[in-house]
């Protein structure tokens, strides 16, 4: 199955990182179909404007409905929900947003299970609240203030894009990741056995399959208890 993925930006030039590594591979590959799209090409403005300063006064701009709404249209959205029978066949709209739900490995399982994601860059104050009517969920990658929401936009993509099968060659790679099971990942160590005076943990030499998973796992569980005890008491 390939997963449709409509990018809404008005720098689209930033998006040159999806055409590299794992992502570049599943694009050429067929399991991701991805568009960046410039809003400004919706703009009705002589001059190709897409921001206005904010009704009520303040400081900032905002980016305005129009060129926005008709970009979300291009992309196949219908308001009606109902039209779709299984929900993960709709276009998904989603907002990058800081206001939004911090993004975590459950968001990120539950997206990949869709046919097609809109992700809307939002730019200066954001983007005219009258959006959100088409909008499915906001999204933010963290508590802090990016420039725009390209890059969580990237990150979004890079995250759900390694669920896929066939994006990341072994699966075992992706379901033994941090979070994935609710716990950071476990060490791992390579070539030499010994570097600079530090050792390979002998179980790890040892060829006992079992005694390893077994190693791996309390590992796991000590790391992420040291780490993130937020995470263990979950």
């Amino acid at each position: 199955m390939c997963m449709k993925i409509d990018i809404l930006t008005i720098f689209s030039s930033m998006f040159g990182a999806l055409t590299e590594s794992l992502i570049g591979r599943a694009s050429q590959n067929k399991i991701l179909d991805i568009k960046v799209t410039d809003v400004r090409l919706f703009s009705k403005d002589k001059h190709k404007k897409v921001d206005d300063k904010p009704f009520g006064g303040g400081v900032g701009m905002v980016l305005k409905p129009q060129p926005l709404y008709d970009a979300i249209k291009s992309t196949g959205v219908k308001k009606k929900n109902n039209l779709y029978k299984n929900p993960y066949t709709k276009p998904y709209v989603i907002y990058m947003s800081p206001q939004g739900k911090t993004l975590n490995n459950e968001i990120v399982k539950n997206l990949s299970k869709f046919k097609h994601l809109v992700l809307i860059c939002g730019h200066y104050e954001g983007i005219d609240e009258r959006i959100m009517n088409y909008v499915d969920e906001e999204i933010s990658i963290g508590d802090y203030v990016l420039t725009g929401g390209e890059i969580p936009a990237m990150v979004l993509v890079d995250s759900v894009a390694r669920m896929l099968p066939g994006v990341v060659k072994e699966e075992s790679s992706v379901t033994n990741d941090s979070f994935y099971n609710g716990l950071l990942d476990y060490p791992h160590y390579t070539r030499p056995i010994v570097f600079r005076g530090h050792k390979v943990p002998d179980v790890l030499l040892s060829g006992d399959h079992k005694k390893i998973e077994e190693w791996r796992k309390k590992e796991a569980y000590r790391r992420t208890k040291e780490r993130r005890p937020d995470l263990v008491k979950k």
